[in-house]
């Protein structure tokens, strides 16, 4: 019988942190969530959950107020292309960020916590090495010299480091992962800060067979998206290994965006024309290079992009449907 742990997920009210909340709490494990709020799709399966802004120190005291056995740190500023790209949102994506992870590894580190788990984000790789949409390079060892895209790619960067000097001046053993766009139900779908795969199928889903729907750029850009359940199992792994990292924790099933957006019209039967406009994309192409997890951990995500897709676009697709004055035909 596996001993139970004590477990914080500390943005247990987003996305991934609320999918880590479910599976850790599914193990047997004592789990405690924090985040600013709960989740919006679904209860929160913690034991216990904090309503608190880490920022706030006095937050993080009361978070982290006992010697947990695993600490996820997924609480930051961040969203889609729509909210980072912009430039308008830098300032705070900085700050807020930046603040949450001193905040949390400091309180940590002086409660003698030793293992906590950081998602850093692939935005932080060199944009001279993600001109070609064909092939990207995004193997860890490609991180320096440091060129980010965009502010949250830097604090993502500096952040990994702090992480990790931890490690070195405190004798902690912090696991840092690097995200790559990760998706499926019950993450954010609309607003703005919603991201590639969720746009596209929120579009799809509102658009009528045989219409139209808008792309931004011309759609030629290329990227590789991860289903949520393959990222926890990776995120699981990581932080229970003795690899500290950085590592890659995505799909190397590389598509274009205009392939994306085929791929879910078939999934929902449509037939839809592509309207390409300006906006906000990032790097022309992103690319999930695995090799070094499989070496590190012995696994590698291996679920197909159309299976996730599947199963998001349902859930968005209800999603639609149930708000009033929306139709999904």
């Amino acid at each position: 019988m596996v001993e139970s742990r004590q477990v914080l997920v500390c943005g247990a009210g987003g996305f991934i942190g609320s999918h880590l909340v479910r599976r850790t709490k599914a193990e047997g494990n004592w789990v405690r969530g924090v985040d600013l709020k709960f989740s919006d799709f679904a209860d929160t399966e913690a034991d216990d959950f904090i309503i608190g802004d880490l920022r706030d120190q006095s937050v993080c005291e009361r978070a982290v107020d006992r010697p947990f056995d695993e600490v996820y740190q997924l609480a930051a500023d961040m969203g889609g292309a729509g909210y980072i790209f912009t430039g308008a949102h830098d300032a705070d994506i900085m700050h807020n960020s930046a603040t949450i992870n001193l905040n949390v590894l400091d309180r940590c580190y002086k409660r003698n916590i030793k293992q906590v788990f950081y998602s850093s984000s692939a935005c932080m790789y060199p944009a001279y090495n993600q001109t070609d949409p064909d092939s990207p390079n995004c193997a860890e060892d490609s991180a320096y010299p440091a060129a980010p895209d965009s502010e949250y790619g830097w604090e993502k960067l500096f952040s990994e480091r702090l992480y990790i000097a931890y490690n070195r001046n405190h004798g902690m053993r912090n696991r840092v992962a690097r995200y790559h766009n990760i998706f499926g139900p019950q993450g954010t779908w609309q607003g703005g800060k919603e991201k590639a795969p969720a746009a596209i199928c929120r579009k799809v889903a509102m658009a009528r067979d045989n219409g139209e729907i808008e792309i931004w750029g011309d759609g030629k850009q290329t990227r590789s998206f991860l289903y949520i359940d393959e990222c926890v199992e990776g995120t699981l792994r990581l932080t229970r290994s003795s690899f500290e990292g950085p590592v890659n924790i995505g799909s190397d099933e590389q598509v274009t965006i205009n392939e994306l957006v085929d791929l879910v019209s078939d999934i929902a039967g449509k037939t839809l024309h592509k309207n390409h406009v300006p906006g906000p994309l990032g790097v022309r192409g992103r690319n999930s290079d695995n090799r070094l997890i499989s070496e590190a951990l012995g696994w590698a995500p291996s679920q197909s992009l159309v299976a996730g897709l599947e199963m998001t676009y349902a859930w968005i697709e209800q999603q639609v449907r149930s708000n009033t004055g929306v139709r999904a035909d």
